[in-house]
């Protein structure tokens, strides 16, 4: 018998389908959208720049940290919060730039804010392991005369 936290009936019929997350009863396609990538942030269109930069923020150190499969949804909460704080100070910045007086204790605490954020993040790169599993090249075709003589 199946384990009722990983899959769950389908309708009438007797088809098994994965649950998301081993949560019963939980469709794949009935998440938020904030959890299945189609929104980066709630009650927003994404097309304003500060907007834009949160979101390449983001993605930026997602790639840094491995990739979202590689990171934990804590670590991926982290990132964005430094997403935020980092838009945040660079507003500051930009309106210290164009000679406009900024808070500096906002400021500092931001940087501050970021430090602790990135310390927890980890400010390294990791490598995604791109080498495939002895499985995958078993199963890949063999090469063709022209990738052959390529090499």
């Amino acid at each position: 018998m199946d384990d009722p936290d990983t899959t769950a009936q389908n309708g009438a019929g007797s088809e098994k389908r994965s649950v998301r997350g081993g949560i019963a009863g939980r469709k794949d396609y009935a998440r938020d959208k904030l959890t299945n990538g189609s929104k980066t942030l709630p009650e927003t269109d994404g097309r304003l720049r500060i907007a834009r930069r949160f979101r390449d923020i983001a993605a930026a150190i997602l790639v840094d940290q491995g990739g979202t499969d590689l990171c934990s949804e804590s670590r991926r909460q982290l990132i964005r919060r430094f997403s935020a704080a980092c838009v945040l100070a660079e507003d500051l910045e930009g309106r210290l730039a164009r000679g406009e007086e900024i808070d500096v204790e906002r400021h500092a605490l931001l940087c501050s804010t970021l430090t602790r954020l990135a310390q927890r993040i980890g400010i390294d790169r990791r490598a995604k392991n791109i080498t495939p599993s002895l499985g995958d090249y078993l199963r890949s075709p063999p090469p063709t005369e022209i990738e052959e003589a390529a090499e």
